[in-house]
């Protein structure tokens, strides 16, 4: 395919994998675009959809942001399987928004969490989101907030 004719819009991303238990345990206040830097066999492993974000956090050591826990599965052609499948990989971001990232981190409670892993044409990409962690009687909230919508969408459904 052409570089003119590649697919523009929500099209041109393909997600690998998703952090679902993020945006129930955080609430999210905003959201970061952030390269991934990867090995070969690293970014053919995702391509094959092999990532895992359960457990991932994003820390910002020295200046540079890095993402810990971050579980990526050996790439199954690879002769050379002998890389930690969970080593820590260094985010890619303008220094502009490590330092903005860096002075909100220090207010009280906030941390950045992975949600998403995705491909925008040839790069992966990192959704990040800088979150407060919810307190349980908030989870509870958000789920019965979360079940009436969907009672409120089904009878809107049963009626037409």
């Amino acid at each position: 395919m052409a570089k003119d004719m590649a697919p523009k819009g929500p099209a041109a991303h393909k997600t690998v994998c998703l952090n679902r238990r993020a945006r129930f345990d955080y609430e999210v206040i905003d959201t970061v675009e952030a390269g991934i830097s990867l090995l070969g066999a690293e970014a053919k492993a995702l391509r094959e959809g092999q990532g895992n974000l359960t457990d991932a956090y994003v820390s910002i050591w020295r200046g540079r942001p890095i993402v810990m826990g971050l579980e990526i599965a050996p790439y199954s052609h690879d002769a050379t399987r002998e890389r930690d499948p969970r080593r820590t990989r260094q985010l890619l971001l303008k220094a502009a928004e490590i330092r903005k990232l860096a002075a909100r981190m220090q207010e009280k409670g906030l941390t950045l969490i992975p949600l998403s892993i995705y491909f925008k044409g040839p790069w992966a990409k990192l959704e990040l989101a800088l979150a407060r962690s919810r307190k349980k009687g908030d989870k509870r909230q958000a789920l019965r907030r979360r079940e009436a919508e969907r009672d409120i969408e089904r009878e809107a459904r049963r009626r037409r």
